[in-house]
């Protein structure tokens, strides 16, 4: 006999009081039933009206939005973004918040990820508990930074291009996204019809004027032409492949950090915040504190950032490798670095790779990997290599707590821990950790 299905309590409305927030942009509330609601645009200590956004009877949470405030935060204010609030855009989750209220809230997410998965209280991780904002980014209540180098518009189906709603595909239209870099405003992206597309990526280039916009079709479109107010060069995605292919200009953008040029193709992956490349090749090279004939690793190389970073510190004598999974990546990497002969870069996913190369040891490691962590198997390798130091490069606090966690049963201690704030109004989080043998003599 099949149940009953549960019933939906979508729309349900919900006195609470707020708790602490939760990772991902959210707040902890309990009905007066004890059912947990993680509860979005609300602040801790707040009292609100919580409607139901997703759930049903019984489920082990409810999602919803505040879509009253009957008790204030002092941290609260008035939305900057027009298209900010319950039902509208979800590229945003603090808007309604003071900054620096947003960096203590990313603050409370690290200590309670570190805490909850990693058993570490910010001391044991040597953290001061801060959350530093990028250079230029510490503006007043009100004020916000415009940081997004890269922004991907979806489309709705009158061709308007807009953002998604917070966990939909509804496309709320758009006339200026406060976030976006002046590179990207000034293409007027939002200004134009787009027939036929599902998104449009646009892309402006760190420390050179290159412009790029990327084109995703929906299937059997034609591509429209592309007159922006500024150049650009335009790529498509291939609706079969996922490749992206170019369809005039160049088909990459040269991005500027570590006083060195990188060139970056086919829409392929570079730090969103303009400052972000710099603030995080200063922390890893401070905490890693490179020596000249050092053996260094760069896993999750991308286009070969730490690499070069490296490269120049360990001098003629010393010797990176560099690991990516992609193939347009790995050809950046390789131009970008082909000035030095003691660096190699190396095609494959880190956990089948490093195996492969037979390296037994090395001085220095940093990874970056992608937002779900480099895992138990890889962490474990990398605790048998020796190293003097290892860097990781963390955008989400939760896959870098379980990774420490690992790296602590492999025997090594977090040395420290930095955390910048390289995503200002959203939840994400950028975190430099510095990792050393418990036992110095190893």
């Amino acid at each position: 006999m099949q149940a009953e299905p549960r019933k939906s309590l979508v729309g349900q409305e919900y006195e609470v009081e707020v708790g602490p927030v939760a990772h991902g942009g959210h707040c902890i509330a309990r009905t007066s039933e004890g059912q947990v609601l993680f509860v979005r645009h609300t602040l801790p200590g707040e009292r609100v009206v919580a409607r139901v956004t997703e759930g049903e009877e019984g489920a082990r949470f409810l999602r919803a939005d505040a879509v009253s405030v009957l008790e204030a935060s002092k941290d609260r204010i008035d939305a900057p973004c027009p298209y900010a609030g319950p039902g509208r855009c979800g590229g945003c989750d603090w808007q309604h918040a003071k900054p620096g209220a947003q960096r203590r809230l990313k603050a409370d997410v690290i200590a309670e990820q570190l805490q909850h998965l990693a058993g570490l209280t910010p001391e044991e991780a040597g953290w001061d508990g801060t959350v530093l904002p990028a250079e230029g980014d510490k503006l007043p209540a009100g004020e916000v930074p415009a940081w997004r180098t890269r922004v991907s518009y979806a489309v709705d189906p009158s061709g308007r291009a807009g953002l998604r709603r917070h966990r939909s595909h509804e496309v709320e239209p758009i006339e200026h996204c406060l976030i976006a870099a002046p590179g990207v405003s000034e293409l007027g992206i939002e200004r134009r019809q787009w027939p036929g597309m599902d998104s449009v990526e646009a892309i402006a280039a760190t420390g050179s004027q290159d412009r790029q916009v990327v084109l995703t079709p929906k299937p059997g479109a034609r591509l429209p032409l592309v007159e922006l107010d500024r150049p650009v060069s335009v790529l498509r995605v291939d609706e079969r492949s996922g490749g992206v292919h170019r369809v005039h200009g160049r088909p990459f953008v040269r991005e500027r950090a570590d006083d060195r040029t990188h060139r970056v193709g086919a829409g392929g992956f570079w730090q969103v915040h303009p400052k972000a490349a710099d603030t995080l090749v200063a922390a890893v090279m401070q905490g890693l504190l490179p020596r000249k004939g050092d053996t260094a690793l760069d896993l999750y190389c991308g286009v070969g950032l730490f690499a070069g970073a490296l490269a120049d510190r360990v001098g003629e004598k010393g010797a990176v490798l560099g690991i990516e999974s992609g193939k347009r990546a790995v050809e950046d990497a390789r131009h970008n670095l082909a000035e030095f002969d003691r660096v190699r870069i190396e095609q494959g996913k880190v956990e089948a790779a490093l195996p492969r190369t037979g390296i037994t040891e090395a001085d220095l490691v940093v990874l970056d990997p992608p937002r779900a962590g480099a895992g138990r198997k890889t962490v474990a390798h990398l605790t048998t290599l020796g190293a003097r130091r290892i860097a990781y490069v963390a955008c989400d606090p939760a896959a870098l707590a379980r990774d420490l966690a690992y790296f602590r049963e492999g025997g090594y201690r977090v040395r420290s821990l930095r955390a910048f704030d390289l995503f200002p109004m959203t939840h994400h989080v950028e975190c430099v950790a510095v990792l050393e043998p418990a036992q110095k003599g190893l």
